[in-house]
């Protein structure tokens, strides 16, 4: 069996929209820089994912140096959208935390409304480092996240993924698999090393950054959307209730707070610390 190595990196510039593959990535101490600083809200000022826009899937945004984003969806014209202002901000309800954002000029959200036919607004977190706190439970004092939902990074295992895909085969819907790693969204991906190994790690490095990881990943509706299509199907939740339940909870991947900075790089030795 191979050693674990760093097998791919992702980043989510918009929150639930397509994610875009990287050769490396800059941690910093509220997870990958550039993840997940910008998202959409309604009306209510609430967080708008793919749970209630399947849709978002199949639109792009790529970062750009700075910070603002360049979106595009197929068949239509991209739209560039600048970092907004200190001026306008409004507080967003994000799952279980209120967070405060800067609001994106207006031709983002006509952009978003014309695909979605929602009424939305694209906001931007304009201080990590001192807007939202990661859940104290887990968390330690002055730990921060970006929009991402709970934590800073989230790591799967392609093992894991194999074994996943085994079960799926086996069960109700296998023309459903083999599903694609993107349906977990994760920031990065280990190939190597045993499927499951990774519920027991605590504290590990890639490259020269330590992480510790505080907790599994519960999923959600979005696992059983197709990042392609926006099509919903049955799996992985049917598979990983039966075969991954903690509770309430259907378990895939794992979250993790980074302990410093630095770059990690696909390639990068996966090294098991407790």
């Amino acid at each position: 069996m191979s050693s674990p190595v760093l097998g791919a990196v992702y980043v989510h510039p918009v929150k639930s929209l397509a994610a875009c593959a990287a050769d490396g990535a800059v941690v910093e101490p509220w997870g990958l820089d550039g993840d997940r600083r910008w998202m959409l809200i309604d009306t209510g000022n609430r967080v708008v994912t793919q749970r209630q826009q399947p849709r978002l899937a199949q639109l792009s945004a790529e970062l750009l140096p700075g910070g603002g984003v360049v979106l595009s969806a197929p068949g239509s014209p991209s739209l560039t959208v600048e970092l907004p202002g200190p001026d306008r901000t409004v507080v967003a309800e994000l799952h279980r935390s209120r967070v405060e954002v800067a609001v994106a000029a207006g031709a983002a959200h006509a952009w978003f409304g014309s695909h979605l036919g929602a009424e939305v607004r694209l906001v931007h977190l304009d201080a990590p480092a001192h807007r939202r706190p990661v859940d104290p439970e887990f968390g330690r004092p002055g730990e921060t996240v970006s929009l991402a939902d709970g934590f800073p990074l989230l790591l799967t295992t392609r093992a894991s993924l194999d074994a996943l895909n085994t079960w799926v085969a086996q069960g109700d819907h296998p023309e459903e698999g083999p599903l694609p790693m993107d349906r977990f969204r994760p920031n990065v991906v280990v190939d190597g090393g045993a499927p499951w190994a990774e519920d027991s790690w605590r504290r590990i490095a890639i490259g020269e950054v330590a992480f510790r990881l505080v907790k599994p990943c519960g999923r959600c509706v979005v696992t059983a959307i197709d990042q392609r299509t926006a099509e919903r199907g049955k799996e992985p939740l049917r598979t990983l209730a039966r075969h991954r339940r903690d509770g309430k909870h259907l378990l895939f991947g794992q979250n993790m707070i980074p302990e410093g900075t630095g770059v990690i790089r696909t390639g990068d030795p996966v090294r098991v610390l407790g």
